[in-house]
């Protein structure tokens, strides 16, 4: 199945809404949304559970050393990485 990085944005934004319990917000959000550092919800153990899950939806393993500022820098940073490494 080729599955669209726009598909795969609302997947992850699905997945961080509902880690963070903010679904009031999720309208919000799209590529541009700044996420650590911008997001008070998304604290480090909130990156871990993040991690875990979107390591759980989408079926791959998440490295520690992909876990940085980066990655986390806006829903589209994550989003890409995720396209990327799905099976």
């Amino acid at each position: 199945m080729d599955v669209t990085y726009a598909e795969t944005l609302d997947e992850v934004r699905e997945v961080l809404v509902s880690v963070l319990g903010i679904e009031d917000r999720a309208a919000g959000l799209d590529a541009s949304t700044p996420l650590l550092g911008s997001l008070p919800e998304l604290d480090s153990m909130a990156v871990l559970e993040l991690v875990a899950a979107i390591e759980e939806r989408f079926g791959f393993t998440v490295d520690d050393g992909d876990v940085t500022a980066e990655l986390f820098e806006t829903l589209g940073s994550l989003s890409a990485f995720v396209a990327e490494r799905r099976p």
